[in-house]
């Protein structure tokens, strides 16, 4: 009803425009992952959806760029959640729905990762799989066997408890979790650190484990248990898979079946201001001066720009202010592209995901990375051709590391010098050298992310993943922070947090909570 009420106020206030043109039942600010699956959910519902987008292509961070003979991957390192039709993961039973699925080329990656320690010179390189990662680690840590075997019992019921969350729409039944699901219901408070030393894992093996605390980005002191083992069970079990081309392939899929559907995109349009009267969105204004009328409002963009920058500062709920404020921004990202004029056989390597630590305690080297010259790296490698490979290399700066040392003089230095530390590591880590082989270079730093993404600081990972930034806590004080009827965020700033599946299991999600919203109107 509320919708209708807006359209026939507009309709009187506003002369010489057409209503039917302008008016649509959802706007989507920003086409990066979250916003794509938001709209194009809500057009096959039915709706009239405009998506507005301030570049000149889909995909946000999900892109790739051209330099000299090879494509670079702007920002995916691998999709967990994916699977396969027999054994199928959140991201690909989305994508099914939205019919692009079978239209993507996937690559499966045959095993999950290799770290390496710096400082104590070990290398483990894990398996894909429950029984070979658990073999595996019995290996590299005899006695782990049982710990481990507990650990992925408890990630089970961790992720049927979150499907029964998503079933509830994040209401669920005190009295059902405790039945259905009593060992997540101890856990859940409690960190990744905290629950692997009470199920008694040896301490190595809680080292290797928690290697991919960096891809969450927050120690494993810190990190939600519940989020991390609904995250590296599915990515043990179902194995992390690339696309042959680059991550962009999924956003031109879900652009163009979203215009198949008869959605409307706009490209090269940013958003100037977010209409509000009476703590309703009713439209925006592009910077073009062009108004467009709703009541819904999905934004794939920070909160901190959507209230800093986009409602006039009257119209923004104090509530909303001190959130954005009590947020505490995550990691920001210095990313080295690589075009290498070897394949990897030839570089003498064979694995895609490497994570190199100078020790492989998270707690160690988060503080480590709140210095600009951590020296660690998050690298994956592949091949572009039979003779030429692709490697990114991908070190986190955590609060004003980067600030603290950049000015407009050394910038260029700095990324540099950077640059030359990662590809150090890099090598000592391997064993190989691969500077002779490099043809290709390009160096992203938060100022590039912050420029191109419009990121507030060039944070590349929404907010911290702490305490009530945590996963748990942000899902079940989502409709909490609705602060203005008929706005909603979805993306790496949204409930589910930053990453790729996170983000386009949120986009739907919110669609679905924004339809609801409208049948109650």
């Amino acid at each position: 009803m509320l919708g209708n009420i807006v359209f026939l106020w507009y309709t009187k206030r506003v002369e010489g425009v057409d209503m039917e043109k302008t008016y649509y039942d959802v706007i989507v600010i920003g086409a990066g992952n979250g916003g794509l699956v938001s709209a194009l959910t809500l057009q096959k519902k039915g709706k009239k959806v405009l998506l507005l987008e301030k570049g000149r292509v889909p995909g946000g961070f999900a892109s790739s760029f051209i330099r000299g003979r090879f494509e670079f991957e702007a920002s995916l390192h691998e999709l967990c959640e994916y699977g396969s039709e027999e054994n199928p993961g959140e991201v690909f039973e989305v994508f099914k729905r939205l019919g692009i699925q079978d239209k993507l080329h996937t690559k499966v990656i045959p095993e999950t990762f290799s770290v390496y320690s710096l400082d104590d010179k070990e290398c483990y390189e894990m398996p894909v799989g429950e029984e070979a990662f658990i073999e595996k680690m019995e290996s590299y840590v005899p006695n782990s066997r049982e710990s481990m075997k507990l650990f992925f019992d408890l990630c089970r019921e961790v992720k049927k408890a979150f499907a029964y969350f998503a079933e509830t729409k994040g209401h669920p039944k005190t009295e059902v979790l405790m039945e259905q699901f009593p060992r997540f219901m101890v856990i859940a408070p409690y960190s990744v650190e905290k629950v692997l030393s009470k199920i008694h894992m040896p301490r190595k093996a809680m080292d290797i484990l928690e290697t991919y605390w960096s891809y969450l980005g927050s120690p494993a002191s810190k990190l939600s248990f519940a989020h991390y083992a609904s995250m590296i069970y599915s990515y043990i079990t179902l194995g992390p898979v690339i696309l042959e081309e680059t991550s962009h392939e999924i956003s031109l899929m879900l652009s163009q079946e979203f215009t198949n559907s008869g959605g409307e995109i706009r490209y090269l349009t940013a958003v100037k201001e977010i209409v509000v009267e009476n703590n309703q969105v009713t439209g925006l204004i592009t910077s073009d001066s062009e108004h467009f009328f709703t009541s819904h409002i999905i934004a794939n963009i920070s909160p901190t720009n959507v209230y800093g920058k986009m409602i006039k500062e009257e119209l923004v709920p104090s509530k909303a202010k001190s959130l954005v404020n009590m947020h505490e921004l995550g990691a920001k990202g210095i990313c080295v592209y690589l075009g290498l004029n070897k394949s990897m056989k030839e570089l003498g390597l064979k694995n895609y995901t490497y994570f190199i630590y100078h020790t492989l305690d998270s707690d160690e080297e988060f503080k480590r990375m709140h210095h600009l010259f951590s020296g660690n790296v998050v690298a994956t490698l592949k091949d572009e051709s039979e003779d030429t490979s692709i490697l990114n290399l991908t070190s986190l700066v955590f609060k004003d590391g980067f600030d603290r040392l950049v000015t407009k003089e050394n910038y260029f230095q700095i990324k540099e010098e950077i640059a030359n530390s990662l590809i150090t590591s890099f090598e000592q880590a391997t064993g190989v050298s691969i500077r002779e082989s490099i043809e290709e270079i390009e160096i992203a730093t938060p100022v590039t992310f912050a420029r191109y993404g419009g990121h507030p600081d060039g944070a590349i990972y929404g907010y911290l993943a702490e305490g009530l930034d945590n996963l748990l806590p942000r899902m079940m004080n989502e409709e909490q922070e609705i602060f203005i009827k008929g706005l909603r965020f979805c993306g790496g700033f949204g409930s589910r947090l930053s990453g790729y599946s996170s983000s386009y299991i949120n986009g739907e999600q919110e669609a679905l909570k924004t339809l609801g919203e409208m049948s109650n109107e």
